[in-house]
């Protein structure tokens, strides 16, 4: 197996600490030198500035990693299958609720993508399933989360 690594930094710098108005904003560093801006979602409880509202927020990250993790799968599986792909957007959303054990989690992920075909082989809706199917089942973070997992393809 293989191991995947980000770095997280947060740092206070001169701003108080304990009246709980400091900075949520942070960096997210990977491997191949990437720097992304996190944050808390901005919300009642931790309005801007607190948070940063062009940061990518956890639950957003979560949401993203999904989609694009079954997004890999499929065009992999289409290739594989002799289809060509031209284009994939998924409109992926998260739903935080309250579980089954009480917990504020993401509870459902809705994955909406609209793929642009090309080439004389064109997939019928039943292959196009299949390939939804296998990648949600081959996808590490499908199979890592507790979520519900919804595919709408558009």
């Amino acid at each position: 197996m293989s191991q995947h690594v980000a770095v997280v930094e947060w740092s206070r710098g001169d701003q108080p600490f304990s009246d709980n108005k400091y900075s949520r904003g942070h960096d997210w560093r990977f491997d191949g030198g990437a720097v992304v801006r996190g944050s808390s979602a901005p919300s009642a409880m931790i309005p801007p500035p607190l948070s940063e509202e062009a940061a990518v927020d956890p639950e957003e990250a979560l949401v993203a990693a999904l989609s694009s993790c079954h997004m890999l799968f499929f065009l992999a599986y289409a290739r594989k299958d002799g289809f060509i792909v031209d284009s994939y957007r998924d409109e992926a959303q998260g739903v935080l609720g309250k579980d089954e054990r009480g917990k504020v989690s993401i509870t459902e992920i809705v994955l909406r993508p609209t793929i642009i075909w090309s080439g004389e082989k064109q997939p019928g809706a039943a292959a196009i399933a299949d390939l939804h199917h296998r990648a949600h089942d081959s996808c590490y973070i499908a199979n890592s989360i507790r979520a519900e997992v919804k595919i709408e393809p558009r």
